[in-house]
């Protein structure tokens, strides 16, 4: 569906050239929720645009559909678009349009007359829960109704991708959960190929497929969701992981114990899946002479299965608490030892 082949974006700057993108190499299937995350500067913002054309590739082809973004001007690229929208962080709506002014915006454009434009307007406002705010103003919508406008709007003439660009990073959190679920509804309905770049794990984790994680221009890790949040690589990606499989008070609480509880060791337990549901803890107390501390813990849900970290104290017998660790692998749980007492 979306081929990114060598890609390279260099701009000129003061201190010589700034490559944006490096050598980015990227296949994208159809129908699927694609992820790109990276801190600001990383080059996602510039990727992104290289695939509606609004940038054009140093080196390398962007291909979508089987055309050739990079290559095509014109009427040729301006017709590509109709097939490729964009949502944005700060919903670019019109101000001096109602709601389903905005939405019918394209449809003008594209020459839609207005009987068939209406229908089509009605369609994408029940599509996005906008009914009853039809003839509101920008100026008198939530954060939240602003971005569905803005999502009904990219979905007007029927397109096959479509691109998000921070999207609900000027959303509150309640509000952008509404919003992913949105997405993943309207993917799901509409088979639509969904790109999306953010800098928030959390919304990788809860509708992307795929992730790729972007470093000074590079993708420096990609795979599928829950492959990347079991078993990070780079030091990037697991600071990303972090966010939602850690909560911020895990180091505090895992200090505090360890000065209560000196002997021992405190591990940190990573599930995958249907171990997620599994009694691992009942049992290790059950069969093994150990006291069993449980310091903090976290289960994620993404689109591919849910993924659990678990911090626990172990205190006992050094060899009972070897046991313990080999029957915790042996039911393909990840263990990792975080400090010895």
């Amino acid at each position: 569906m979306i081929s990114i082949k060598n890609v390279q974006k260099i701009f000129p700057s003061k201190q010589g050239q700034l490559r944006a993108v490096d050598d980015v190499n990227l296949e994208i299937q159809e129908g699927e929720i694609f992820g790109v995350i990276g801190y600001s500067g990383a080059g996602k913002s510039t990727l992104i645009r290289m695939l509606n054309g609004l940038e054009l590739p140093t080196d390398g082809t962007v291909t979508i559909a089987d055309r050739v973004i990079s290559k095509i001007k014109g009427a040729e690229l301006r017709k590509a678009r109709q097939e490729i929208s964009m949502i944005f962080q700060h919903f670019n709506l019109l101000w001096s349009r109602t709601v389903s002014e905005n939405i019918a915006f394209p449809l003008e454009i594209a020459g839609i007359k207005g009987p068939e434009r209406q229908k089509r307007v009605s369609e994408l406002i029940k599509l996005v829960g906008l009914e009853g705010r039809e003839n509101a103003y920008p100026s008198q919508l939530s954060g939240g109704q602003k971005q569905r406008v803005g999502i009904a709007r990219a979905l007007a003439n029927n397109p096959k991708v479509l691109l998000c660009d921070e999207a609900t990073s000027a959303l509150d959190p309640q509000t952008t959960d509404s919003i992913l679920e949105l997405l993943v509804d309207i993917n799901k309905r509409l088979g639509l190929t969904i790109v999306l770049i953010t800098h928030e794990m959390h919304v990788i984790r809860k509708i992307c497929h795929q992730v790729a994680v972007m470093e000074s221009g590079r993708v420096v890790e990609l795979g599928p969701v829950l492959d990347v949040f079991k078993n990070p690589q780079q030091p990037i990606t697991k600071r990303f992981v972090q966010q939602v499989t850690e909560p911020e008070e895990t180091k505090e609480t895992t200090q505090h114990l360890l000065e209560l509880y000196p002997h021992g060791q405190v591990v940190q337990l990573s599930f995958i899946g249907e171990a997620t549901e599994h009694p691992l803890i009942t049992n290790v107390i059950r069969n093994f002479d150990v006291v069993v501390n449980i310091l903090q813990g976290k289960i994620s849900h993404t689109q591919n299965g849910s993924y659990g970290t678990l911090f626990i104290h172990l205190d006992g017998q050094a060899s009972e608490i070897q046991n313990a660790i080999d029957y915790i692998h042996s039911q393909q749980v990840g263990v990792e030892v975080i400090s010895n007492g």
